[in-house]
């Protein structure tokens, strides 16, 4: 039998009477990565500390139980109960967060933040924040998923493609591992750098990501090919989905001729400039789709299409089946 570890306690030299209590709402289909991460960090930093710095309750709004996106279930252990100001809520978003955003939880966020209480979103639960309109103004993030959709519908939110954001008191994540990385700095905010990289060691957690860093993987890594000038093509062409620019500027914009960016493309990603433009216009037109309750028309537009009928043909020819049936199979899926 092996022997317990000896553990090494951080020594904290102003510890609270009070431990921080944290608030996680859990929403149907939340993403239980995100959840686990955070509450994680917390139970940790008890332990290395040796102190009951933090504490935490799960609240939903049936009070009962609720699924995460594994189909496991949750016990809860409230419903929308009065919080204190000194209250942190951290609402965990997953699948399909605008079914379970309810006028329930939205007034309930808009009552307690009222109060001066913190909230947080993790995951895709920014959406259920900006909903009751606590993010106006703030600098937020959401899963790279949905950004599309969030900010096409929150145009006042300043919307970034950090890892996680705080502006005050409101925090978002980006989803995923990005709950560590908030969680750390909110250690390391309340008790100090020392306890959350004893907390990140703990979790065999080596790089440590700040609000700097963007959530999705570089260009070059994402598409499996590291040649500067793909990579500087691709990145005009998903900062430019509306309003589209032409295979030949898009060649001149980095010394090459048009012919030169053809065989790039077929060289490396066997499809033309203007192949792949498509599909990353058609990708996003799919997401506004299924995200959002924009029109066809509003979404063709939103994609850089000039007509619907132009839209609908190129999206049938790629996704074998028409937008307003891709539309209507997804609401149908939701709805049993």
């Amino acid at each position: 039998m092996l022997p317990s570890p000896k553990r090494q306690i951080v020594e904290l030299d102003d510890v609270p009477d009070k431990p921080r209590r944290f608030v996680f709402v859990l929403l149907e289909n939340f993403t239980l990565l995100s959840f686990a991460a955070a509450i994680d960090c917390l139970r940790l930093a008890n332990r290395m500390s040796g102190k009951r710095l933090y504490e935490w309750v799960l609240l939903g709004e049936s009070a009962d139980t609720v699924k995460c996106s594994t189909g496991t279930e949750f016990k809860l252990e409230g419903g929308f109960e009065e919080l204190s100001r000194g209250d942190t809520v951290v609402v965990c978003g997953g699948a399909d967060v605008q079914d379970a955003t309810t006028k329930k939880l939205l007034n309930w966020l808009r009552r307690e933040a009222r109060k001066g209480v913190s909230v947080a979103g993790l995951c895709t639960a920014a959406y259920s924040l900006a909903k009751a309109g606590l993010l106006d103004g703030k600098r937020a993030t959401i899963h790279w998923e949905n950004q599309d959709s969030f900010s096409e519908e929150f145009e006042e939110v300043i919307l970034t493609k950090s890892v996680f954001t705080i502006d005050g008191n409101r925090l978002t994540t980006a989803g995923g591992t990005s709950s560590i990385d908030l969680f750390l700095q909110v250690i390391a905010n309340d008790h100090g750098e020392e306890l959350a990289n004893a907390v990140a060691d703990q979790q065999i957690y080596s790089s440590i990501r700040t609000d700097q860093d963007t959530q999705r993987l570089s260009v070059p890594t994402r598409i499996g090919v590291r040649h500067p000038k793909l990579s500087q093509v691709i990145q005009q062409m998903e900062a430019h989905i509306e309003e589209t620019i032409s295979p030949s500027i898009l060649a001149q914009d980095v010394g090459m001729s048009t012919r030169q960016l053809e065989r790039l493309f077929r060289r490396y990603l066997n499809r033309s400039p203007k192949r792949y433009y498509m599909e990353l216009r058609l990708q996003k037109a799919r997401n506004l789709l299924m995200q959002t309750d924009m029109s066809v028309i509003n979404v063709a537009l939103a994609c850089g299409f000039a007509s619907p009928s132009h839209f609908s043909k190129c999206y049938r020819a790629h996704y074998n089946t028409t937008p307003y049936r891709e539309r209507g199979a997804h609401a149908t899926r939701l709805s049993v």
